[in-house]
């Protein structure tokens, strides 16, 4: 079957970076393919799409936030109307462009984008971030044209595995350190105050931290300063304190200017540029950015919720391109042990590098786009 232009798209969801940065990089493909095509965006005015979607130049539609209950409870008595005016909201979006499709990526404003489109007659696609996909993708997937997800193994019916679409600016950074590694390493470090001849631990728990991991990480202050080891370490947002003073308790003699410090980085492309190891949850995004660059990294997954995390990295680390370690066995002796020794053996790290980078997929974006225009192909047969 061959494919067919989308010239108009609406594409649904929010909330989390997760969601967000995947459905901007389809978009930026679409749009490349057809630069006139008319795309709507559905989201909350809370979530980050609040934010990120207007930056890209997409025009956002608000669709009511519709969690659904996961359990029996009065929420159960307000979900009819509150999805049956969140459906609305997504058939007006449907209609005022002609959408040729719906393109959900999970989330709250997901479902009742699907449950339009489908009274609509407009085909779905889905692309799933997760290796255990969520409750919206569950339910679009029953009648969903084409279903994308990063992992293989995610338990969606008709699943073709696309990878996760890498937000612009890690396919930018990809690019530049496939022509120039070295170059980009030290434009990064300058932009950073880092010393690039300095072999380099990133550490983070995502934009909101992980305290157990800044705890453990910090810990192990002195040991990796002994080691020659420069750090920078991304606490989160307000979780900057503890790591600080635990700094101001090092030995006067250890090189505590090695060891950098700062709540949140925006532009963490750059951290990424300069990262020889990287101690990190394990989120889809996580994951996936660090494997198409080919990062080795110390997988610690999120201790709460369904266990997504740990299949997320599964693969990754079996095959050899990164290191599991419960966030109950993440301790300042775990890092003084592993961490240095990972960082001194530079064959051992450069062969984690290219385990990683052949797990990785640099060309997603283009391959769920590519599923959007055969459903809309087959939608106009």
């Amino acid at each position: 079957m061959s494919a067919r232009t989308v010239s108009s798209v609406v594409l649904a969801g929010g909330g989390t970076a997760g969601h967000v940065n995947p459905l901007l990089a389809v978009a930026d493909e679409l749009r490349a393919r057809e630069p006139g095509a008319k795309v709507l965006v559905l989201g909350t005015t809370t979530g980050l799409e609040a934010d990120l979607v207007p930056a890209r130049g997409y025009e956002l539609r608000p669709v009511p936030r519709v969690p659904l209950p996961r359990r029996p409870s009065v929420d159960l008595l307000t979900l009819p109307g509150k999805l049956g005016a969140a459906v609305k909201a997504a058939e007006a979006a449907i209609d005022e462009i002609g959408a040729q499709a719906v393109v959900g990526f999970g989330g709250y404003v997901s479902t009742p984008a699907y449950l339009a489109a489908r009274r609509r007659g407009v085909p779905v696609v889905i692309h799933e971030q997760n290796a255990r996909p969520g409750l919206a993708n569950k339910l679009g997937a029953r009648w969903a044209a084409r279903v994308g997800v990063t992992f293989e193994g995610t338990p969606l019916r008709g699943g073709v595995v696309t990878g996760l679409p890498l937000r612009r600016e890690i396919a930018e950074l990809v690019e530049r350190r496939e022509s120039d590694a070295a170059g980009t390493r030290v434009a990064a470090a300058d932009v950073l105050g880092l010393d690039p001849t300095k072999p380099t631990l990133l550490v983070t728990g995502g934009s909101s931290g992980a305290l157990s991991v800044n705890t453990a990480v910090v810990g192990a202050a002195a040991d990796l300063l002994a080691a020659g080891i420069q750090v920078l370490h991304l606490t989160g947002r307000g979780k900057d304190g503890p790591v600080r003073e635990a700094l101001t308790r090092l030995d006067p003699l250890a090189d505590a200017d090695l060891y950098h410090v700062r709540e949140y980085l925006p532009e963490m492309h750059h951290a990424l540029a300069v990262a020889d190891l990287v101690v990190a949850r394990s989120g889809a995004g996580t994951v996936c950015e660090l494997a198409a660059l080919g990062i080795p990294a110390v997988y610690v997954p999120l201790p709460v919720g369904n266990g997504e995390q740990r299949l997320n990295a599964t693969p990754l680390v079996r095959a050899g391109g990164g290191v599991l370690v419960d966030d109950a066995d993440l301790t300042p002796a775990w890092v003084a042990a592993q961490v240095p020794a990972l960082l001194r053996d530079a064959d051992g790290l450069a062969t984690m590098a290219a385990a990683a980078r052949a797990t990785g997929v640099r060309d997603a974006a283009a391959r769920v786009a590519d599923l959007v225009e055969q459903a809309v192909a087959e939608a106009g047969r």
